[in-house]
């Protein structure tokens, strides 16, 4: 009788085992595929580019032990009057290592408009210095995109977040 409980309990257990395995940093495709656009008859646009440090996970007591971070990637729009089009957003590692892109076609933010890439915090891909490359695309006089990076955890009662600031590069 206790071999046959045993055994049960071994093969629901066996049965309730999901061999899926976890999506790692949310590239929510359906997202892009909404804001995909055709840049090619657009004139006057201005192009620019733009470098964002994103920390995946952080240095925690010493060199040898990580803590790692969820990090929201924040594209804004920051004109109240025109769509401005973004072409390329990689994600690099600490090493410089291309790990992915996010859209193959060019995105459209309308005016005022926030689009998001979420790197999950079981995702540590990235390392301590993963950072990222944006190409965009902005009517003459427009203002540029803005480009933050919100890193943030909790443990507990304990909590942590910072945020990082694109810089323009071209």
């Amino acid at each position: 009788m206790r071999y046959n409980f045993i055994l049960t309990i071994v093969a629901l257990s066996l049965l309730n085992c999901n061999n899926e395995q976890k999506e790692v940093s949310s590239i929510n495709t359906e997202n892009w595929s909404k804001r995909m656009i055709d840049i090619s008859l657009k004139d006057s646009l201005e192009i620019g580019k733009s470098y964002l440090s994103i920390y995946s996970q952080i240095y925690s007591l010493s060199e040898h032990k990580t803590h790692n971070l969820t990090a929201m990637v924040s594209l804004r729009n920051t004109s109240d009057l025109d769509t401005i089009y973004i072409t390329k957003a990689e994600y690099y590692d600490t090493h410089g290592k291309l790990i992915r892109k996010y859209f193959e076609h060019p995105i459209f933010l309308s005016p005022m408009e926030t689009a998001e890439i979420i790197i999950d915090e079981f995702d540590t891909t990235g390392g301590t210095g993963s950072n990222f490359l944006f190409e965009w695309y902005i009517p003459k006089g427009s203002s540029e995109p803005l480009f933050e990076g919100v890193m943030n955890s909790t443990m507990g009662q304990q909590g942590l977040s910072f945020t990082t600031k694109a810089i323009r590069i071209k």
